[in-house]
């Protein structure tokens, strides 16, 4: 599949270029996001996001760094802003060209001179670097280069205030500035010696954020500048500018960090090395030897069901075997620490726990059983425990086999809330609750018996049957030929949802193959897109589908006709399970329709979800950690099960015998002839 590739003709048009966004992380918890032209459309959007104590809170330190070139005493700002609905400067006629690889790189052409600018995001540190490169000039040029400072939470706004401190306190080749006690500071440094700083504090009212207020949230922002860089440029040299948390003590300092820091850049040359540096991105080690998996960018944090889904797609497909168990460690360290097993915490999200065991069975490929039982039965033991025990009285077994769920709040994924009521409150037993419990019950139980564990396997060996035999009783509708989305003591709910296709794409399924087909086929007729699967079938009343972009609107659509990657992994899965080989066109092809959303919203990464209906916008998040997984796995199907090329192999030439070679002279004769 293609590259990244940007129509440069079109740079200069808003409305392509400010609907692209880029991505870059420090693989701790900070990250550098803004668009493709330099200008913040979003409150999460900054040069510098990243934390400052051991908390999962990120916040906005650096802003933008506005560049002005200056030729003849006459100046031009390459920025870009909006204020209050006009953009000013409009910095974006002058850009030339973008490219993705191996860093974020923008071309402007001011007369003249053209400048290249290169954004790195230092991995494992908190700093940012951007490479300025004179490429050509045919006077004096200068650069002027002004930061603009929030030191905000990256989730509010800042505002003009007396208790921010303006001053820019001079360091070697820099200054250093921190706007308020209990942040760090942010040293400013160039690698250049004959460069100024010029005092000049002052704020700047009314950034306007347009994604914040189509999403119905407020969105104007003031920004400080303490002051701006100016030094003189030739024709070819390179400026370093360096934002960081930490001190650089030389210019040559600098240039080798960067250099180092560059040599090791990836090249996103197609689908899959895009993808695989995306799925790089959400993994992130925090002090004190945590691991985790960030849901989705810019906004989520870490969650449990979220980790759980994602990371044999985010890990385990590349081969990053370390990553995963890190991270698999400290999920489990949060679960014994929770008092989840003892019934004193209730789960997240009612079937989180329970995607434990979905990771561990992708694990196995890597890791003997033997060792995944030495290091994981106890805790598979233990929330197997804790189900049956019961949280609170929501959430227990029954003696039916099947796992209740009764609350106030909505228990399962699609707990979306708004003005106080469930979107979908799914109350009792929802079908893929079911379907994971019993792939739960089902591998302990087989783990077990290997490793020898009878105890385990004579208390639990009839539970996975009785399962079995009521979710078919309660669930199997013989007449539609699906199943239902939950089941309680009032209700069947019929509606045709992605949830069931759960219980068809796990390693231990309940359904015969009859039932597989039949159910496969509802969700291909109802809820297939190249998108994904939708949340709910397009004849259903409740169908939302292409919705506004506020974000009650989205909240409405996301689970009742939004269209996500995560479901079409089980659904790929049982149709390869069913067609073999037979299926592999048909999986390529729903892959390969993916190719174009690498450069339309958040470049080189997959939105959360999209809209149910063509043209399929992307919406939610625009880097989604389940998304990215989902096609990574789906490719690893697709290799799977790729048509194997038949090795052609030349015959050796048969040793000539005394009596043959006269014929062949005969036969070379009877040709010239």
């Amino acid at each position: 599949m293609s590259g990244l590739k940007f129509d440069k003709r079109e740079l200069g048009n808003l409305e392509y270029s400010l609907d692209r966004e880029v991505l870059s992380t420090d693989r701790r918890g900070g990250y550098m996001s803004t668009t493709i032209v330099g200008c913040n459309t979003r409150k999460y959007h900054g040069l510098m996001v990243a934390p400052i104590d051991q908390s999962d809170r990120t916040y906005v330190l650096l802003s933008s760094l506005d560049e002005t070139v200056v030729q003849h005493d006459q100046s031009f700002n390459l920025a870009l802003h909006r204020f209050e609905g006009t953009y000013e400067p409009r910095g974006h006629k002058y850009i030339t060209d973008f490219e993705y690889t191996p860093v974020p790189t923008i071309t402007y052409r001011v007369g003249g001179v053209i400048l290249k600018k290169e954004l790195l995001w230092v991995h494992n540190r908190t700093q940012l670097m951007i490479r300025y490169t004179l490429v050509d000039a045919h006077s004096e040029t200068t650069l002027r280069l002004r930061p603009l400072l929030a030191f905000r939470e990256k989730h509010a706004l800042s505002k003009a205030n007396m208790e921010a401190d303006g001053r820019a306190y001079p360091i070697p080749y820099g200054v250093k500035c921190r706007l308020y006690e209990g942040f760090p500071w942010l040293h400013m440094q160039l690698n250049k010696e004959e460069s100024e700083f010029i005092a000049a504090p002052d704020w700047y009212y009314n950034f306007e954020y347009r994604k914040e207020l189509a999403r119905g949230y407020e969105g104007h922002e003031d920004l400080l500048t303490t002051g701006y860089f100016e030094f003189k440029i030739k024709k070819g040299e390179s400026v370093i500018f360096s934002a960081a948390t930490d001190f650089m003590a030389t210019p040559e300092t600098i240039t080798e960090v960067y250099e180092q820091q560059i040599a090791h850049r990836t090249h996103k040359i197609d689908f899959l090395s895009c993808l695989q540096h995306s799925a790089r991105q959400f993994i992130i080690r925090r002090p004190g030897g945590r691991t985790e998996v960030v849901a989705g960018y810019p906004w989520f944090g870490s969650f449990m069901e979220d980790t759980f889904m994602a990371l044999p797609g985010l890990t385990l497909a590349q081969g990053r075997i370390e990553d995963c168990i890190e991270a698999l460690d400290t999920a489990v360290k949060d679960i014994k620490e929770s008092g989840l097993l003892e019934g004193r915490s209730v789960p997240p999200a009612v079937d989180a726990p329970l995607w434990l065991y979905y990771t561990l069975q992708q694990l196995e490929g890597h890791m003997t059983q033997k060792e995944l039982w030495a290091k994981y039965g106890d805790v598979m033991k233990g929330i197997l425990e804790a189900y049956r025990a019961g949280f609170y009285e929501d959430i227990r077994l029954h003696d039916n086999g099947l796992v209740w769920a009764w609350a106030d709040r909505p228990l399962t994924w699609m707990g979306t809330i708004i003005d106080g009521h469930a979107v979908t409150p799914r109350r009792g037993y929802p079908v893929e609750l079911q379907a994971l419990w019993y792939n739960a019950v089902s591998y302990t139980l087989a783990l077990a018996k290997k490793q020898g564990d009878k105890a385990f396997v004579a208390e639990w060996k009839g539970a996975p049957e009785k399962t079995k035999k009521s979710f078919i009783d309660k669930f199997w509708l013989e007449e539609e030929g699906y199943l239902a989305d939950y089941v309680n003591y009032d209700e069947v709910n019929k509606f045709i949802r992605c949830n069931m296709v759960v219980a068809c794409g796990l390693d231990y399924t309940m359904l015969d193959d009859e039932k597989l087909v039949r159910t496969i086929m509802t969700v291909r007729d109802h809820l297939l897109t190249p998108r994904g699967l939708r949340t709910l079938s397009p004849r259903n009343l409740l169908y939302k589908s292409n919705y506004n972009e506020d974000q009650r609107s989205q909240d409405l659509a996301s689970r009742n006709g939004s269209a996500w990657i995560w479901p079409l992994v089980f659904y790929v899965k049982a149709c390869f399970a069913l067609s073999g080989e037979r299926y592999y066109k048909e999986a390529k092809a729903l892959l390969e329709d993916f190719d174009s959303e690498l450069q339309t919203k958040c470049v080189g990464s997959i939105s959360e979800r999209f809209e149910g209906d063509p043209p399929h916008g992307s919406r939610g998040s625009v880097s989604h950690a389940t998304s990215v997984a989902g096609l990574l796995l789906i490719n690893q199907m697709v290799e799977k099960y790729a048509p194997k090329k038949k090795a052609t192999k030349k015959a050796a030439p048969k040793a000539e015998t005394k009596e043959e070679k006269p014929k062949r002279k005969c036969v070379r004769k009877s040709v010239q002839k």
